[in-house]
């Protein structure tokens, strides 16, 4: 099987504050939900289009191939196809952008996961939710039946597309142990619509994974991937959607580098060749295994005083070791391929400019 060596199209249509400032000038909005219902109807609409038209295009798509990646993540939200107002009011759909990526991915030769990031009333609360500090996917049935829908629209839609890898079912539902550190992370713009916010158990996430796969199974033909997240608890879903009854379900990981306790790039690595390396190929007995999200992000004691060559050595070496560890699975999704915040910073462009990534993966 070809190992996996993806990026992440973050912030094209699911957006994040942090990632592209620009676009929420003028409004007071931490998230996607904020902006489309403080922003004058006209002015959003604008805004998105020229977003969208402008964050991703072709030219990326070679980019990407050129330098050795083979598949693309691509976050989207549930109300992509506009379909109805109950869900989908007041954002903006965008599902002829998922059609210029399947055109273009095909020109180029690449492979596509399109992952459904967002949820109606968030799985997780995160701002890349789509609502900060709000958590109740959970808590309404509507909500779950609304996904369901959603994915099964999507693969009936892309069913026969060369370039569909497969479909991701939902990003990063909330663990009831992370959710303390979110609700201070990301308070909410609206506290009465956060009330009774909370994470997504373990059992209702079970349940609704196997809906999920039953309803995208009936478009998508056995050698197309059903993907879903850990939710934050990796080696609970040992023996969960098994053979024979279920077929080519892949398990996604996402493994960030930022522990504050870390004194050296040493310590980080071998934090990655150690005990992640080793959880990978543990789970790796019951699903094929991918960090969907990873980044060489980090910070360690001294780092402000190193110079450019010491820092293009620690970030070299962080990256090398999780590009070796990655690959222990079936391969990876780096986060992410651009980042307007820091156009120097360390997205994919950026760190393959300055040699902190490899110029071509695979060599």
């Amino acid at each position: 099987m070809e190992k996996i060596h993806g990026v992440n199209l973050g912030n094209w249509l699911v957006l994040e504050k942090w990632m592209s400032p620009e676009l929420f000038a003028g409004v007071d909005a931490e998230d996607e939900t904020d902006l489309c219902l403080r922003l004058p109807r006209e002015e959003l609409l604008a805004r998105m289009k020229r977003h969208r038209d402008t964050y991703v295009t072709l030219e990326d798509f070679r980019w990407i191939r050129d330098h050795g990646f083979n598949t693309l993540r691509i976050p989207v939200p549930h109300f992509i196809f506009g379909d109805d107002p109950a869900f989908c009011d007041p954002y903006v759909p965008c599902i002829e952008y998922l059609d210029k990526a399947f055109d273009w991915a095909e020109e180029t030769g690449l492979k596509i996961l399109i992952d459904v990031h967002t949820a109606p009333d968030s799985q997780n609360g995160f701002d890349n939710g789509g609502i900060c500090g709000v958590c109740k996917f959970a808590q309404k049935p509507e909500n779950e039946a609304r996904v369901v829908k959603v994915l099964g629209m999507l693969a009936q839609r892309y069913a026969d597309r060369e370039a569909l890898f497969g479909v991701q079912i939902l990003n990063e539902p909330i663990s009831p142990e992370m959710w303390p550190m979110i609700v201070n992370r990301y308070p909410p713009t609206d506290p009465e619509r956060a009330a009774g916010s909370g994470p997504v158990p373990f059992e209702f996430l079970c349940g609704f994974y196997k809906k999920a796969y039953r309803e995208i199974r009936k478009y998508l033909a056995e050698d197309k991937a059903v993907v879903f997240h850990d939710g934050f608890r990796m080696k609970m879903w040992k023996e969960f959607m098994q053979e024979p009854e279920f077929k080519n379900v892949w398990l996604d990981t996402h493994i960030y580098m930022m522990n504050p306790a870390a004194k050296t790039t040493k310590a980080l690595v071998d934090d990655v060749l150690g005990h992640y390396r080793d959880d990978i190929r543990e789970m790796s007995r019951y699903f094929p295994v991918i960090v969907g999200e990873w980044c060489i992000s980090h910070h360690v004691e001294g780092m402000e005083e190193m110079t450019p060559w010491q820092k293009k050595l620690s970030f070299r070496m962080l990256a090398d070791a999780q590009l070796t560890a990655w690959d222990e699975g079936a391969g990876y999704f780096w986060w992410s391929y651009k980042l307007l915040s820091d156009p120097d910073g360390w997205d994919l462009r950026s760190s393959v400019k300055k040699g902190w990534m490899p110029e071509k993966i695979g060599e």
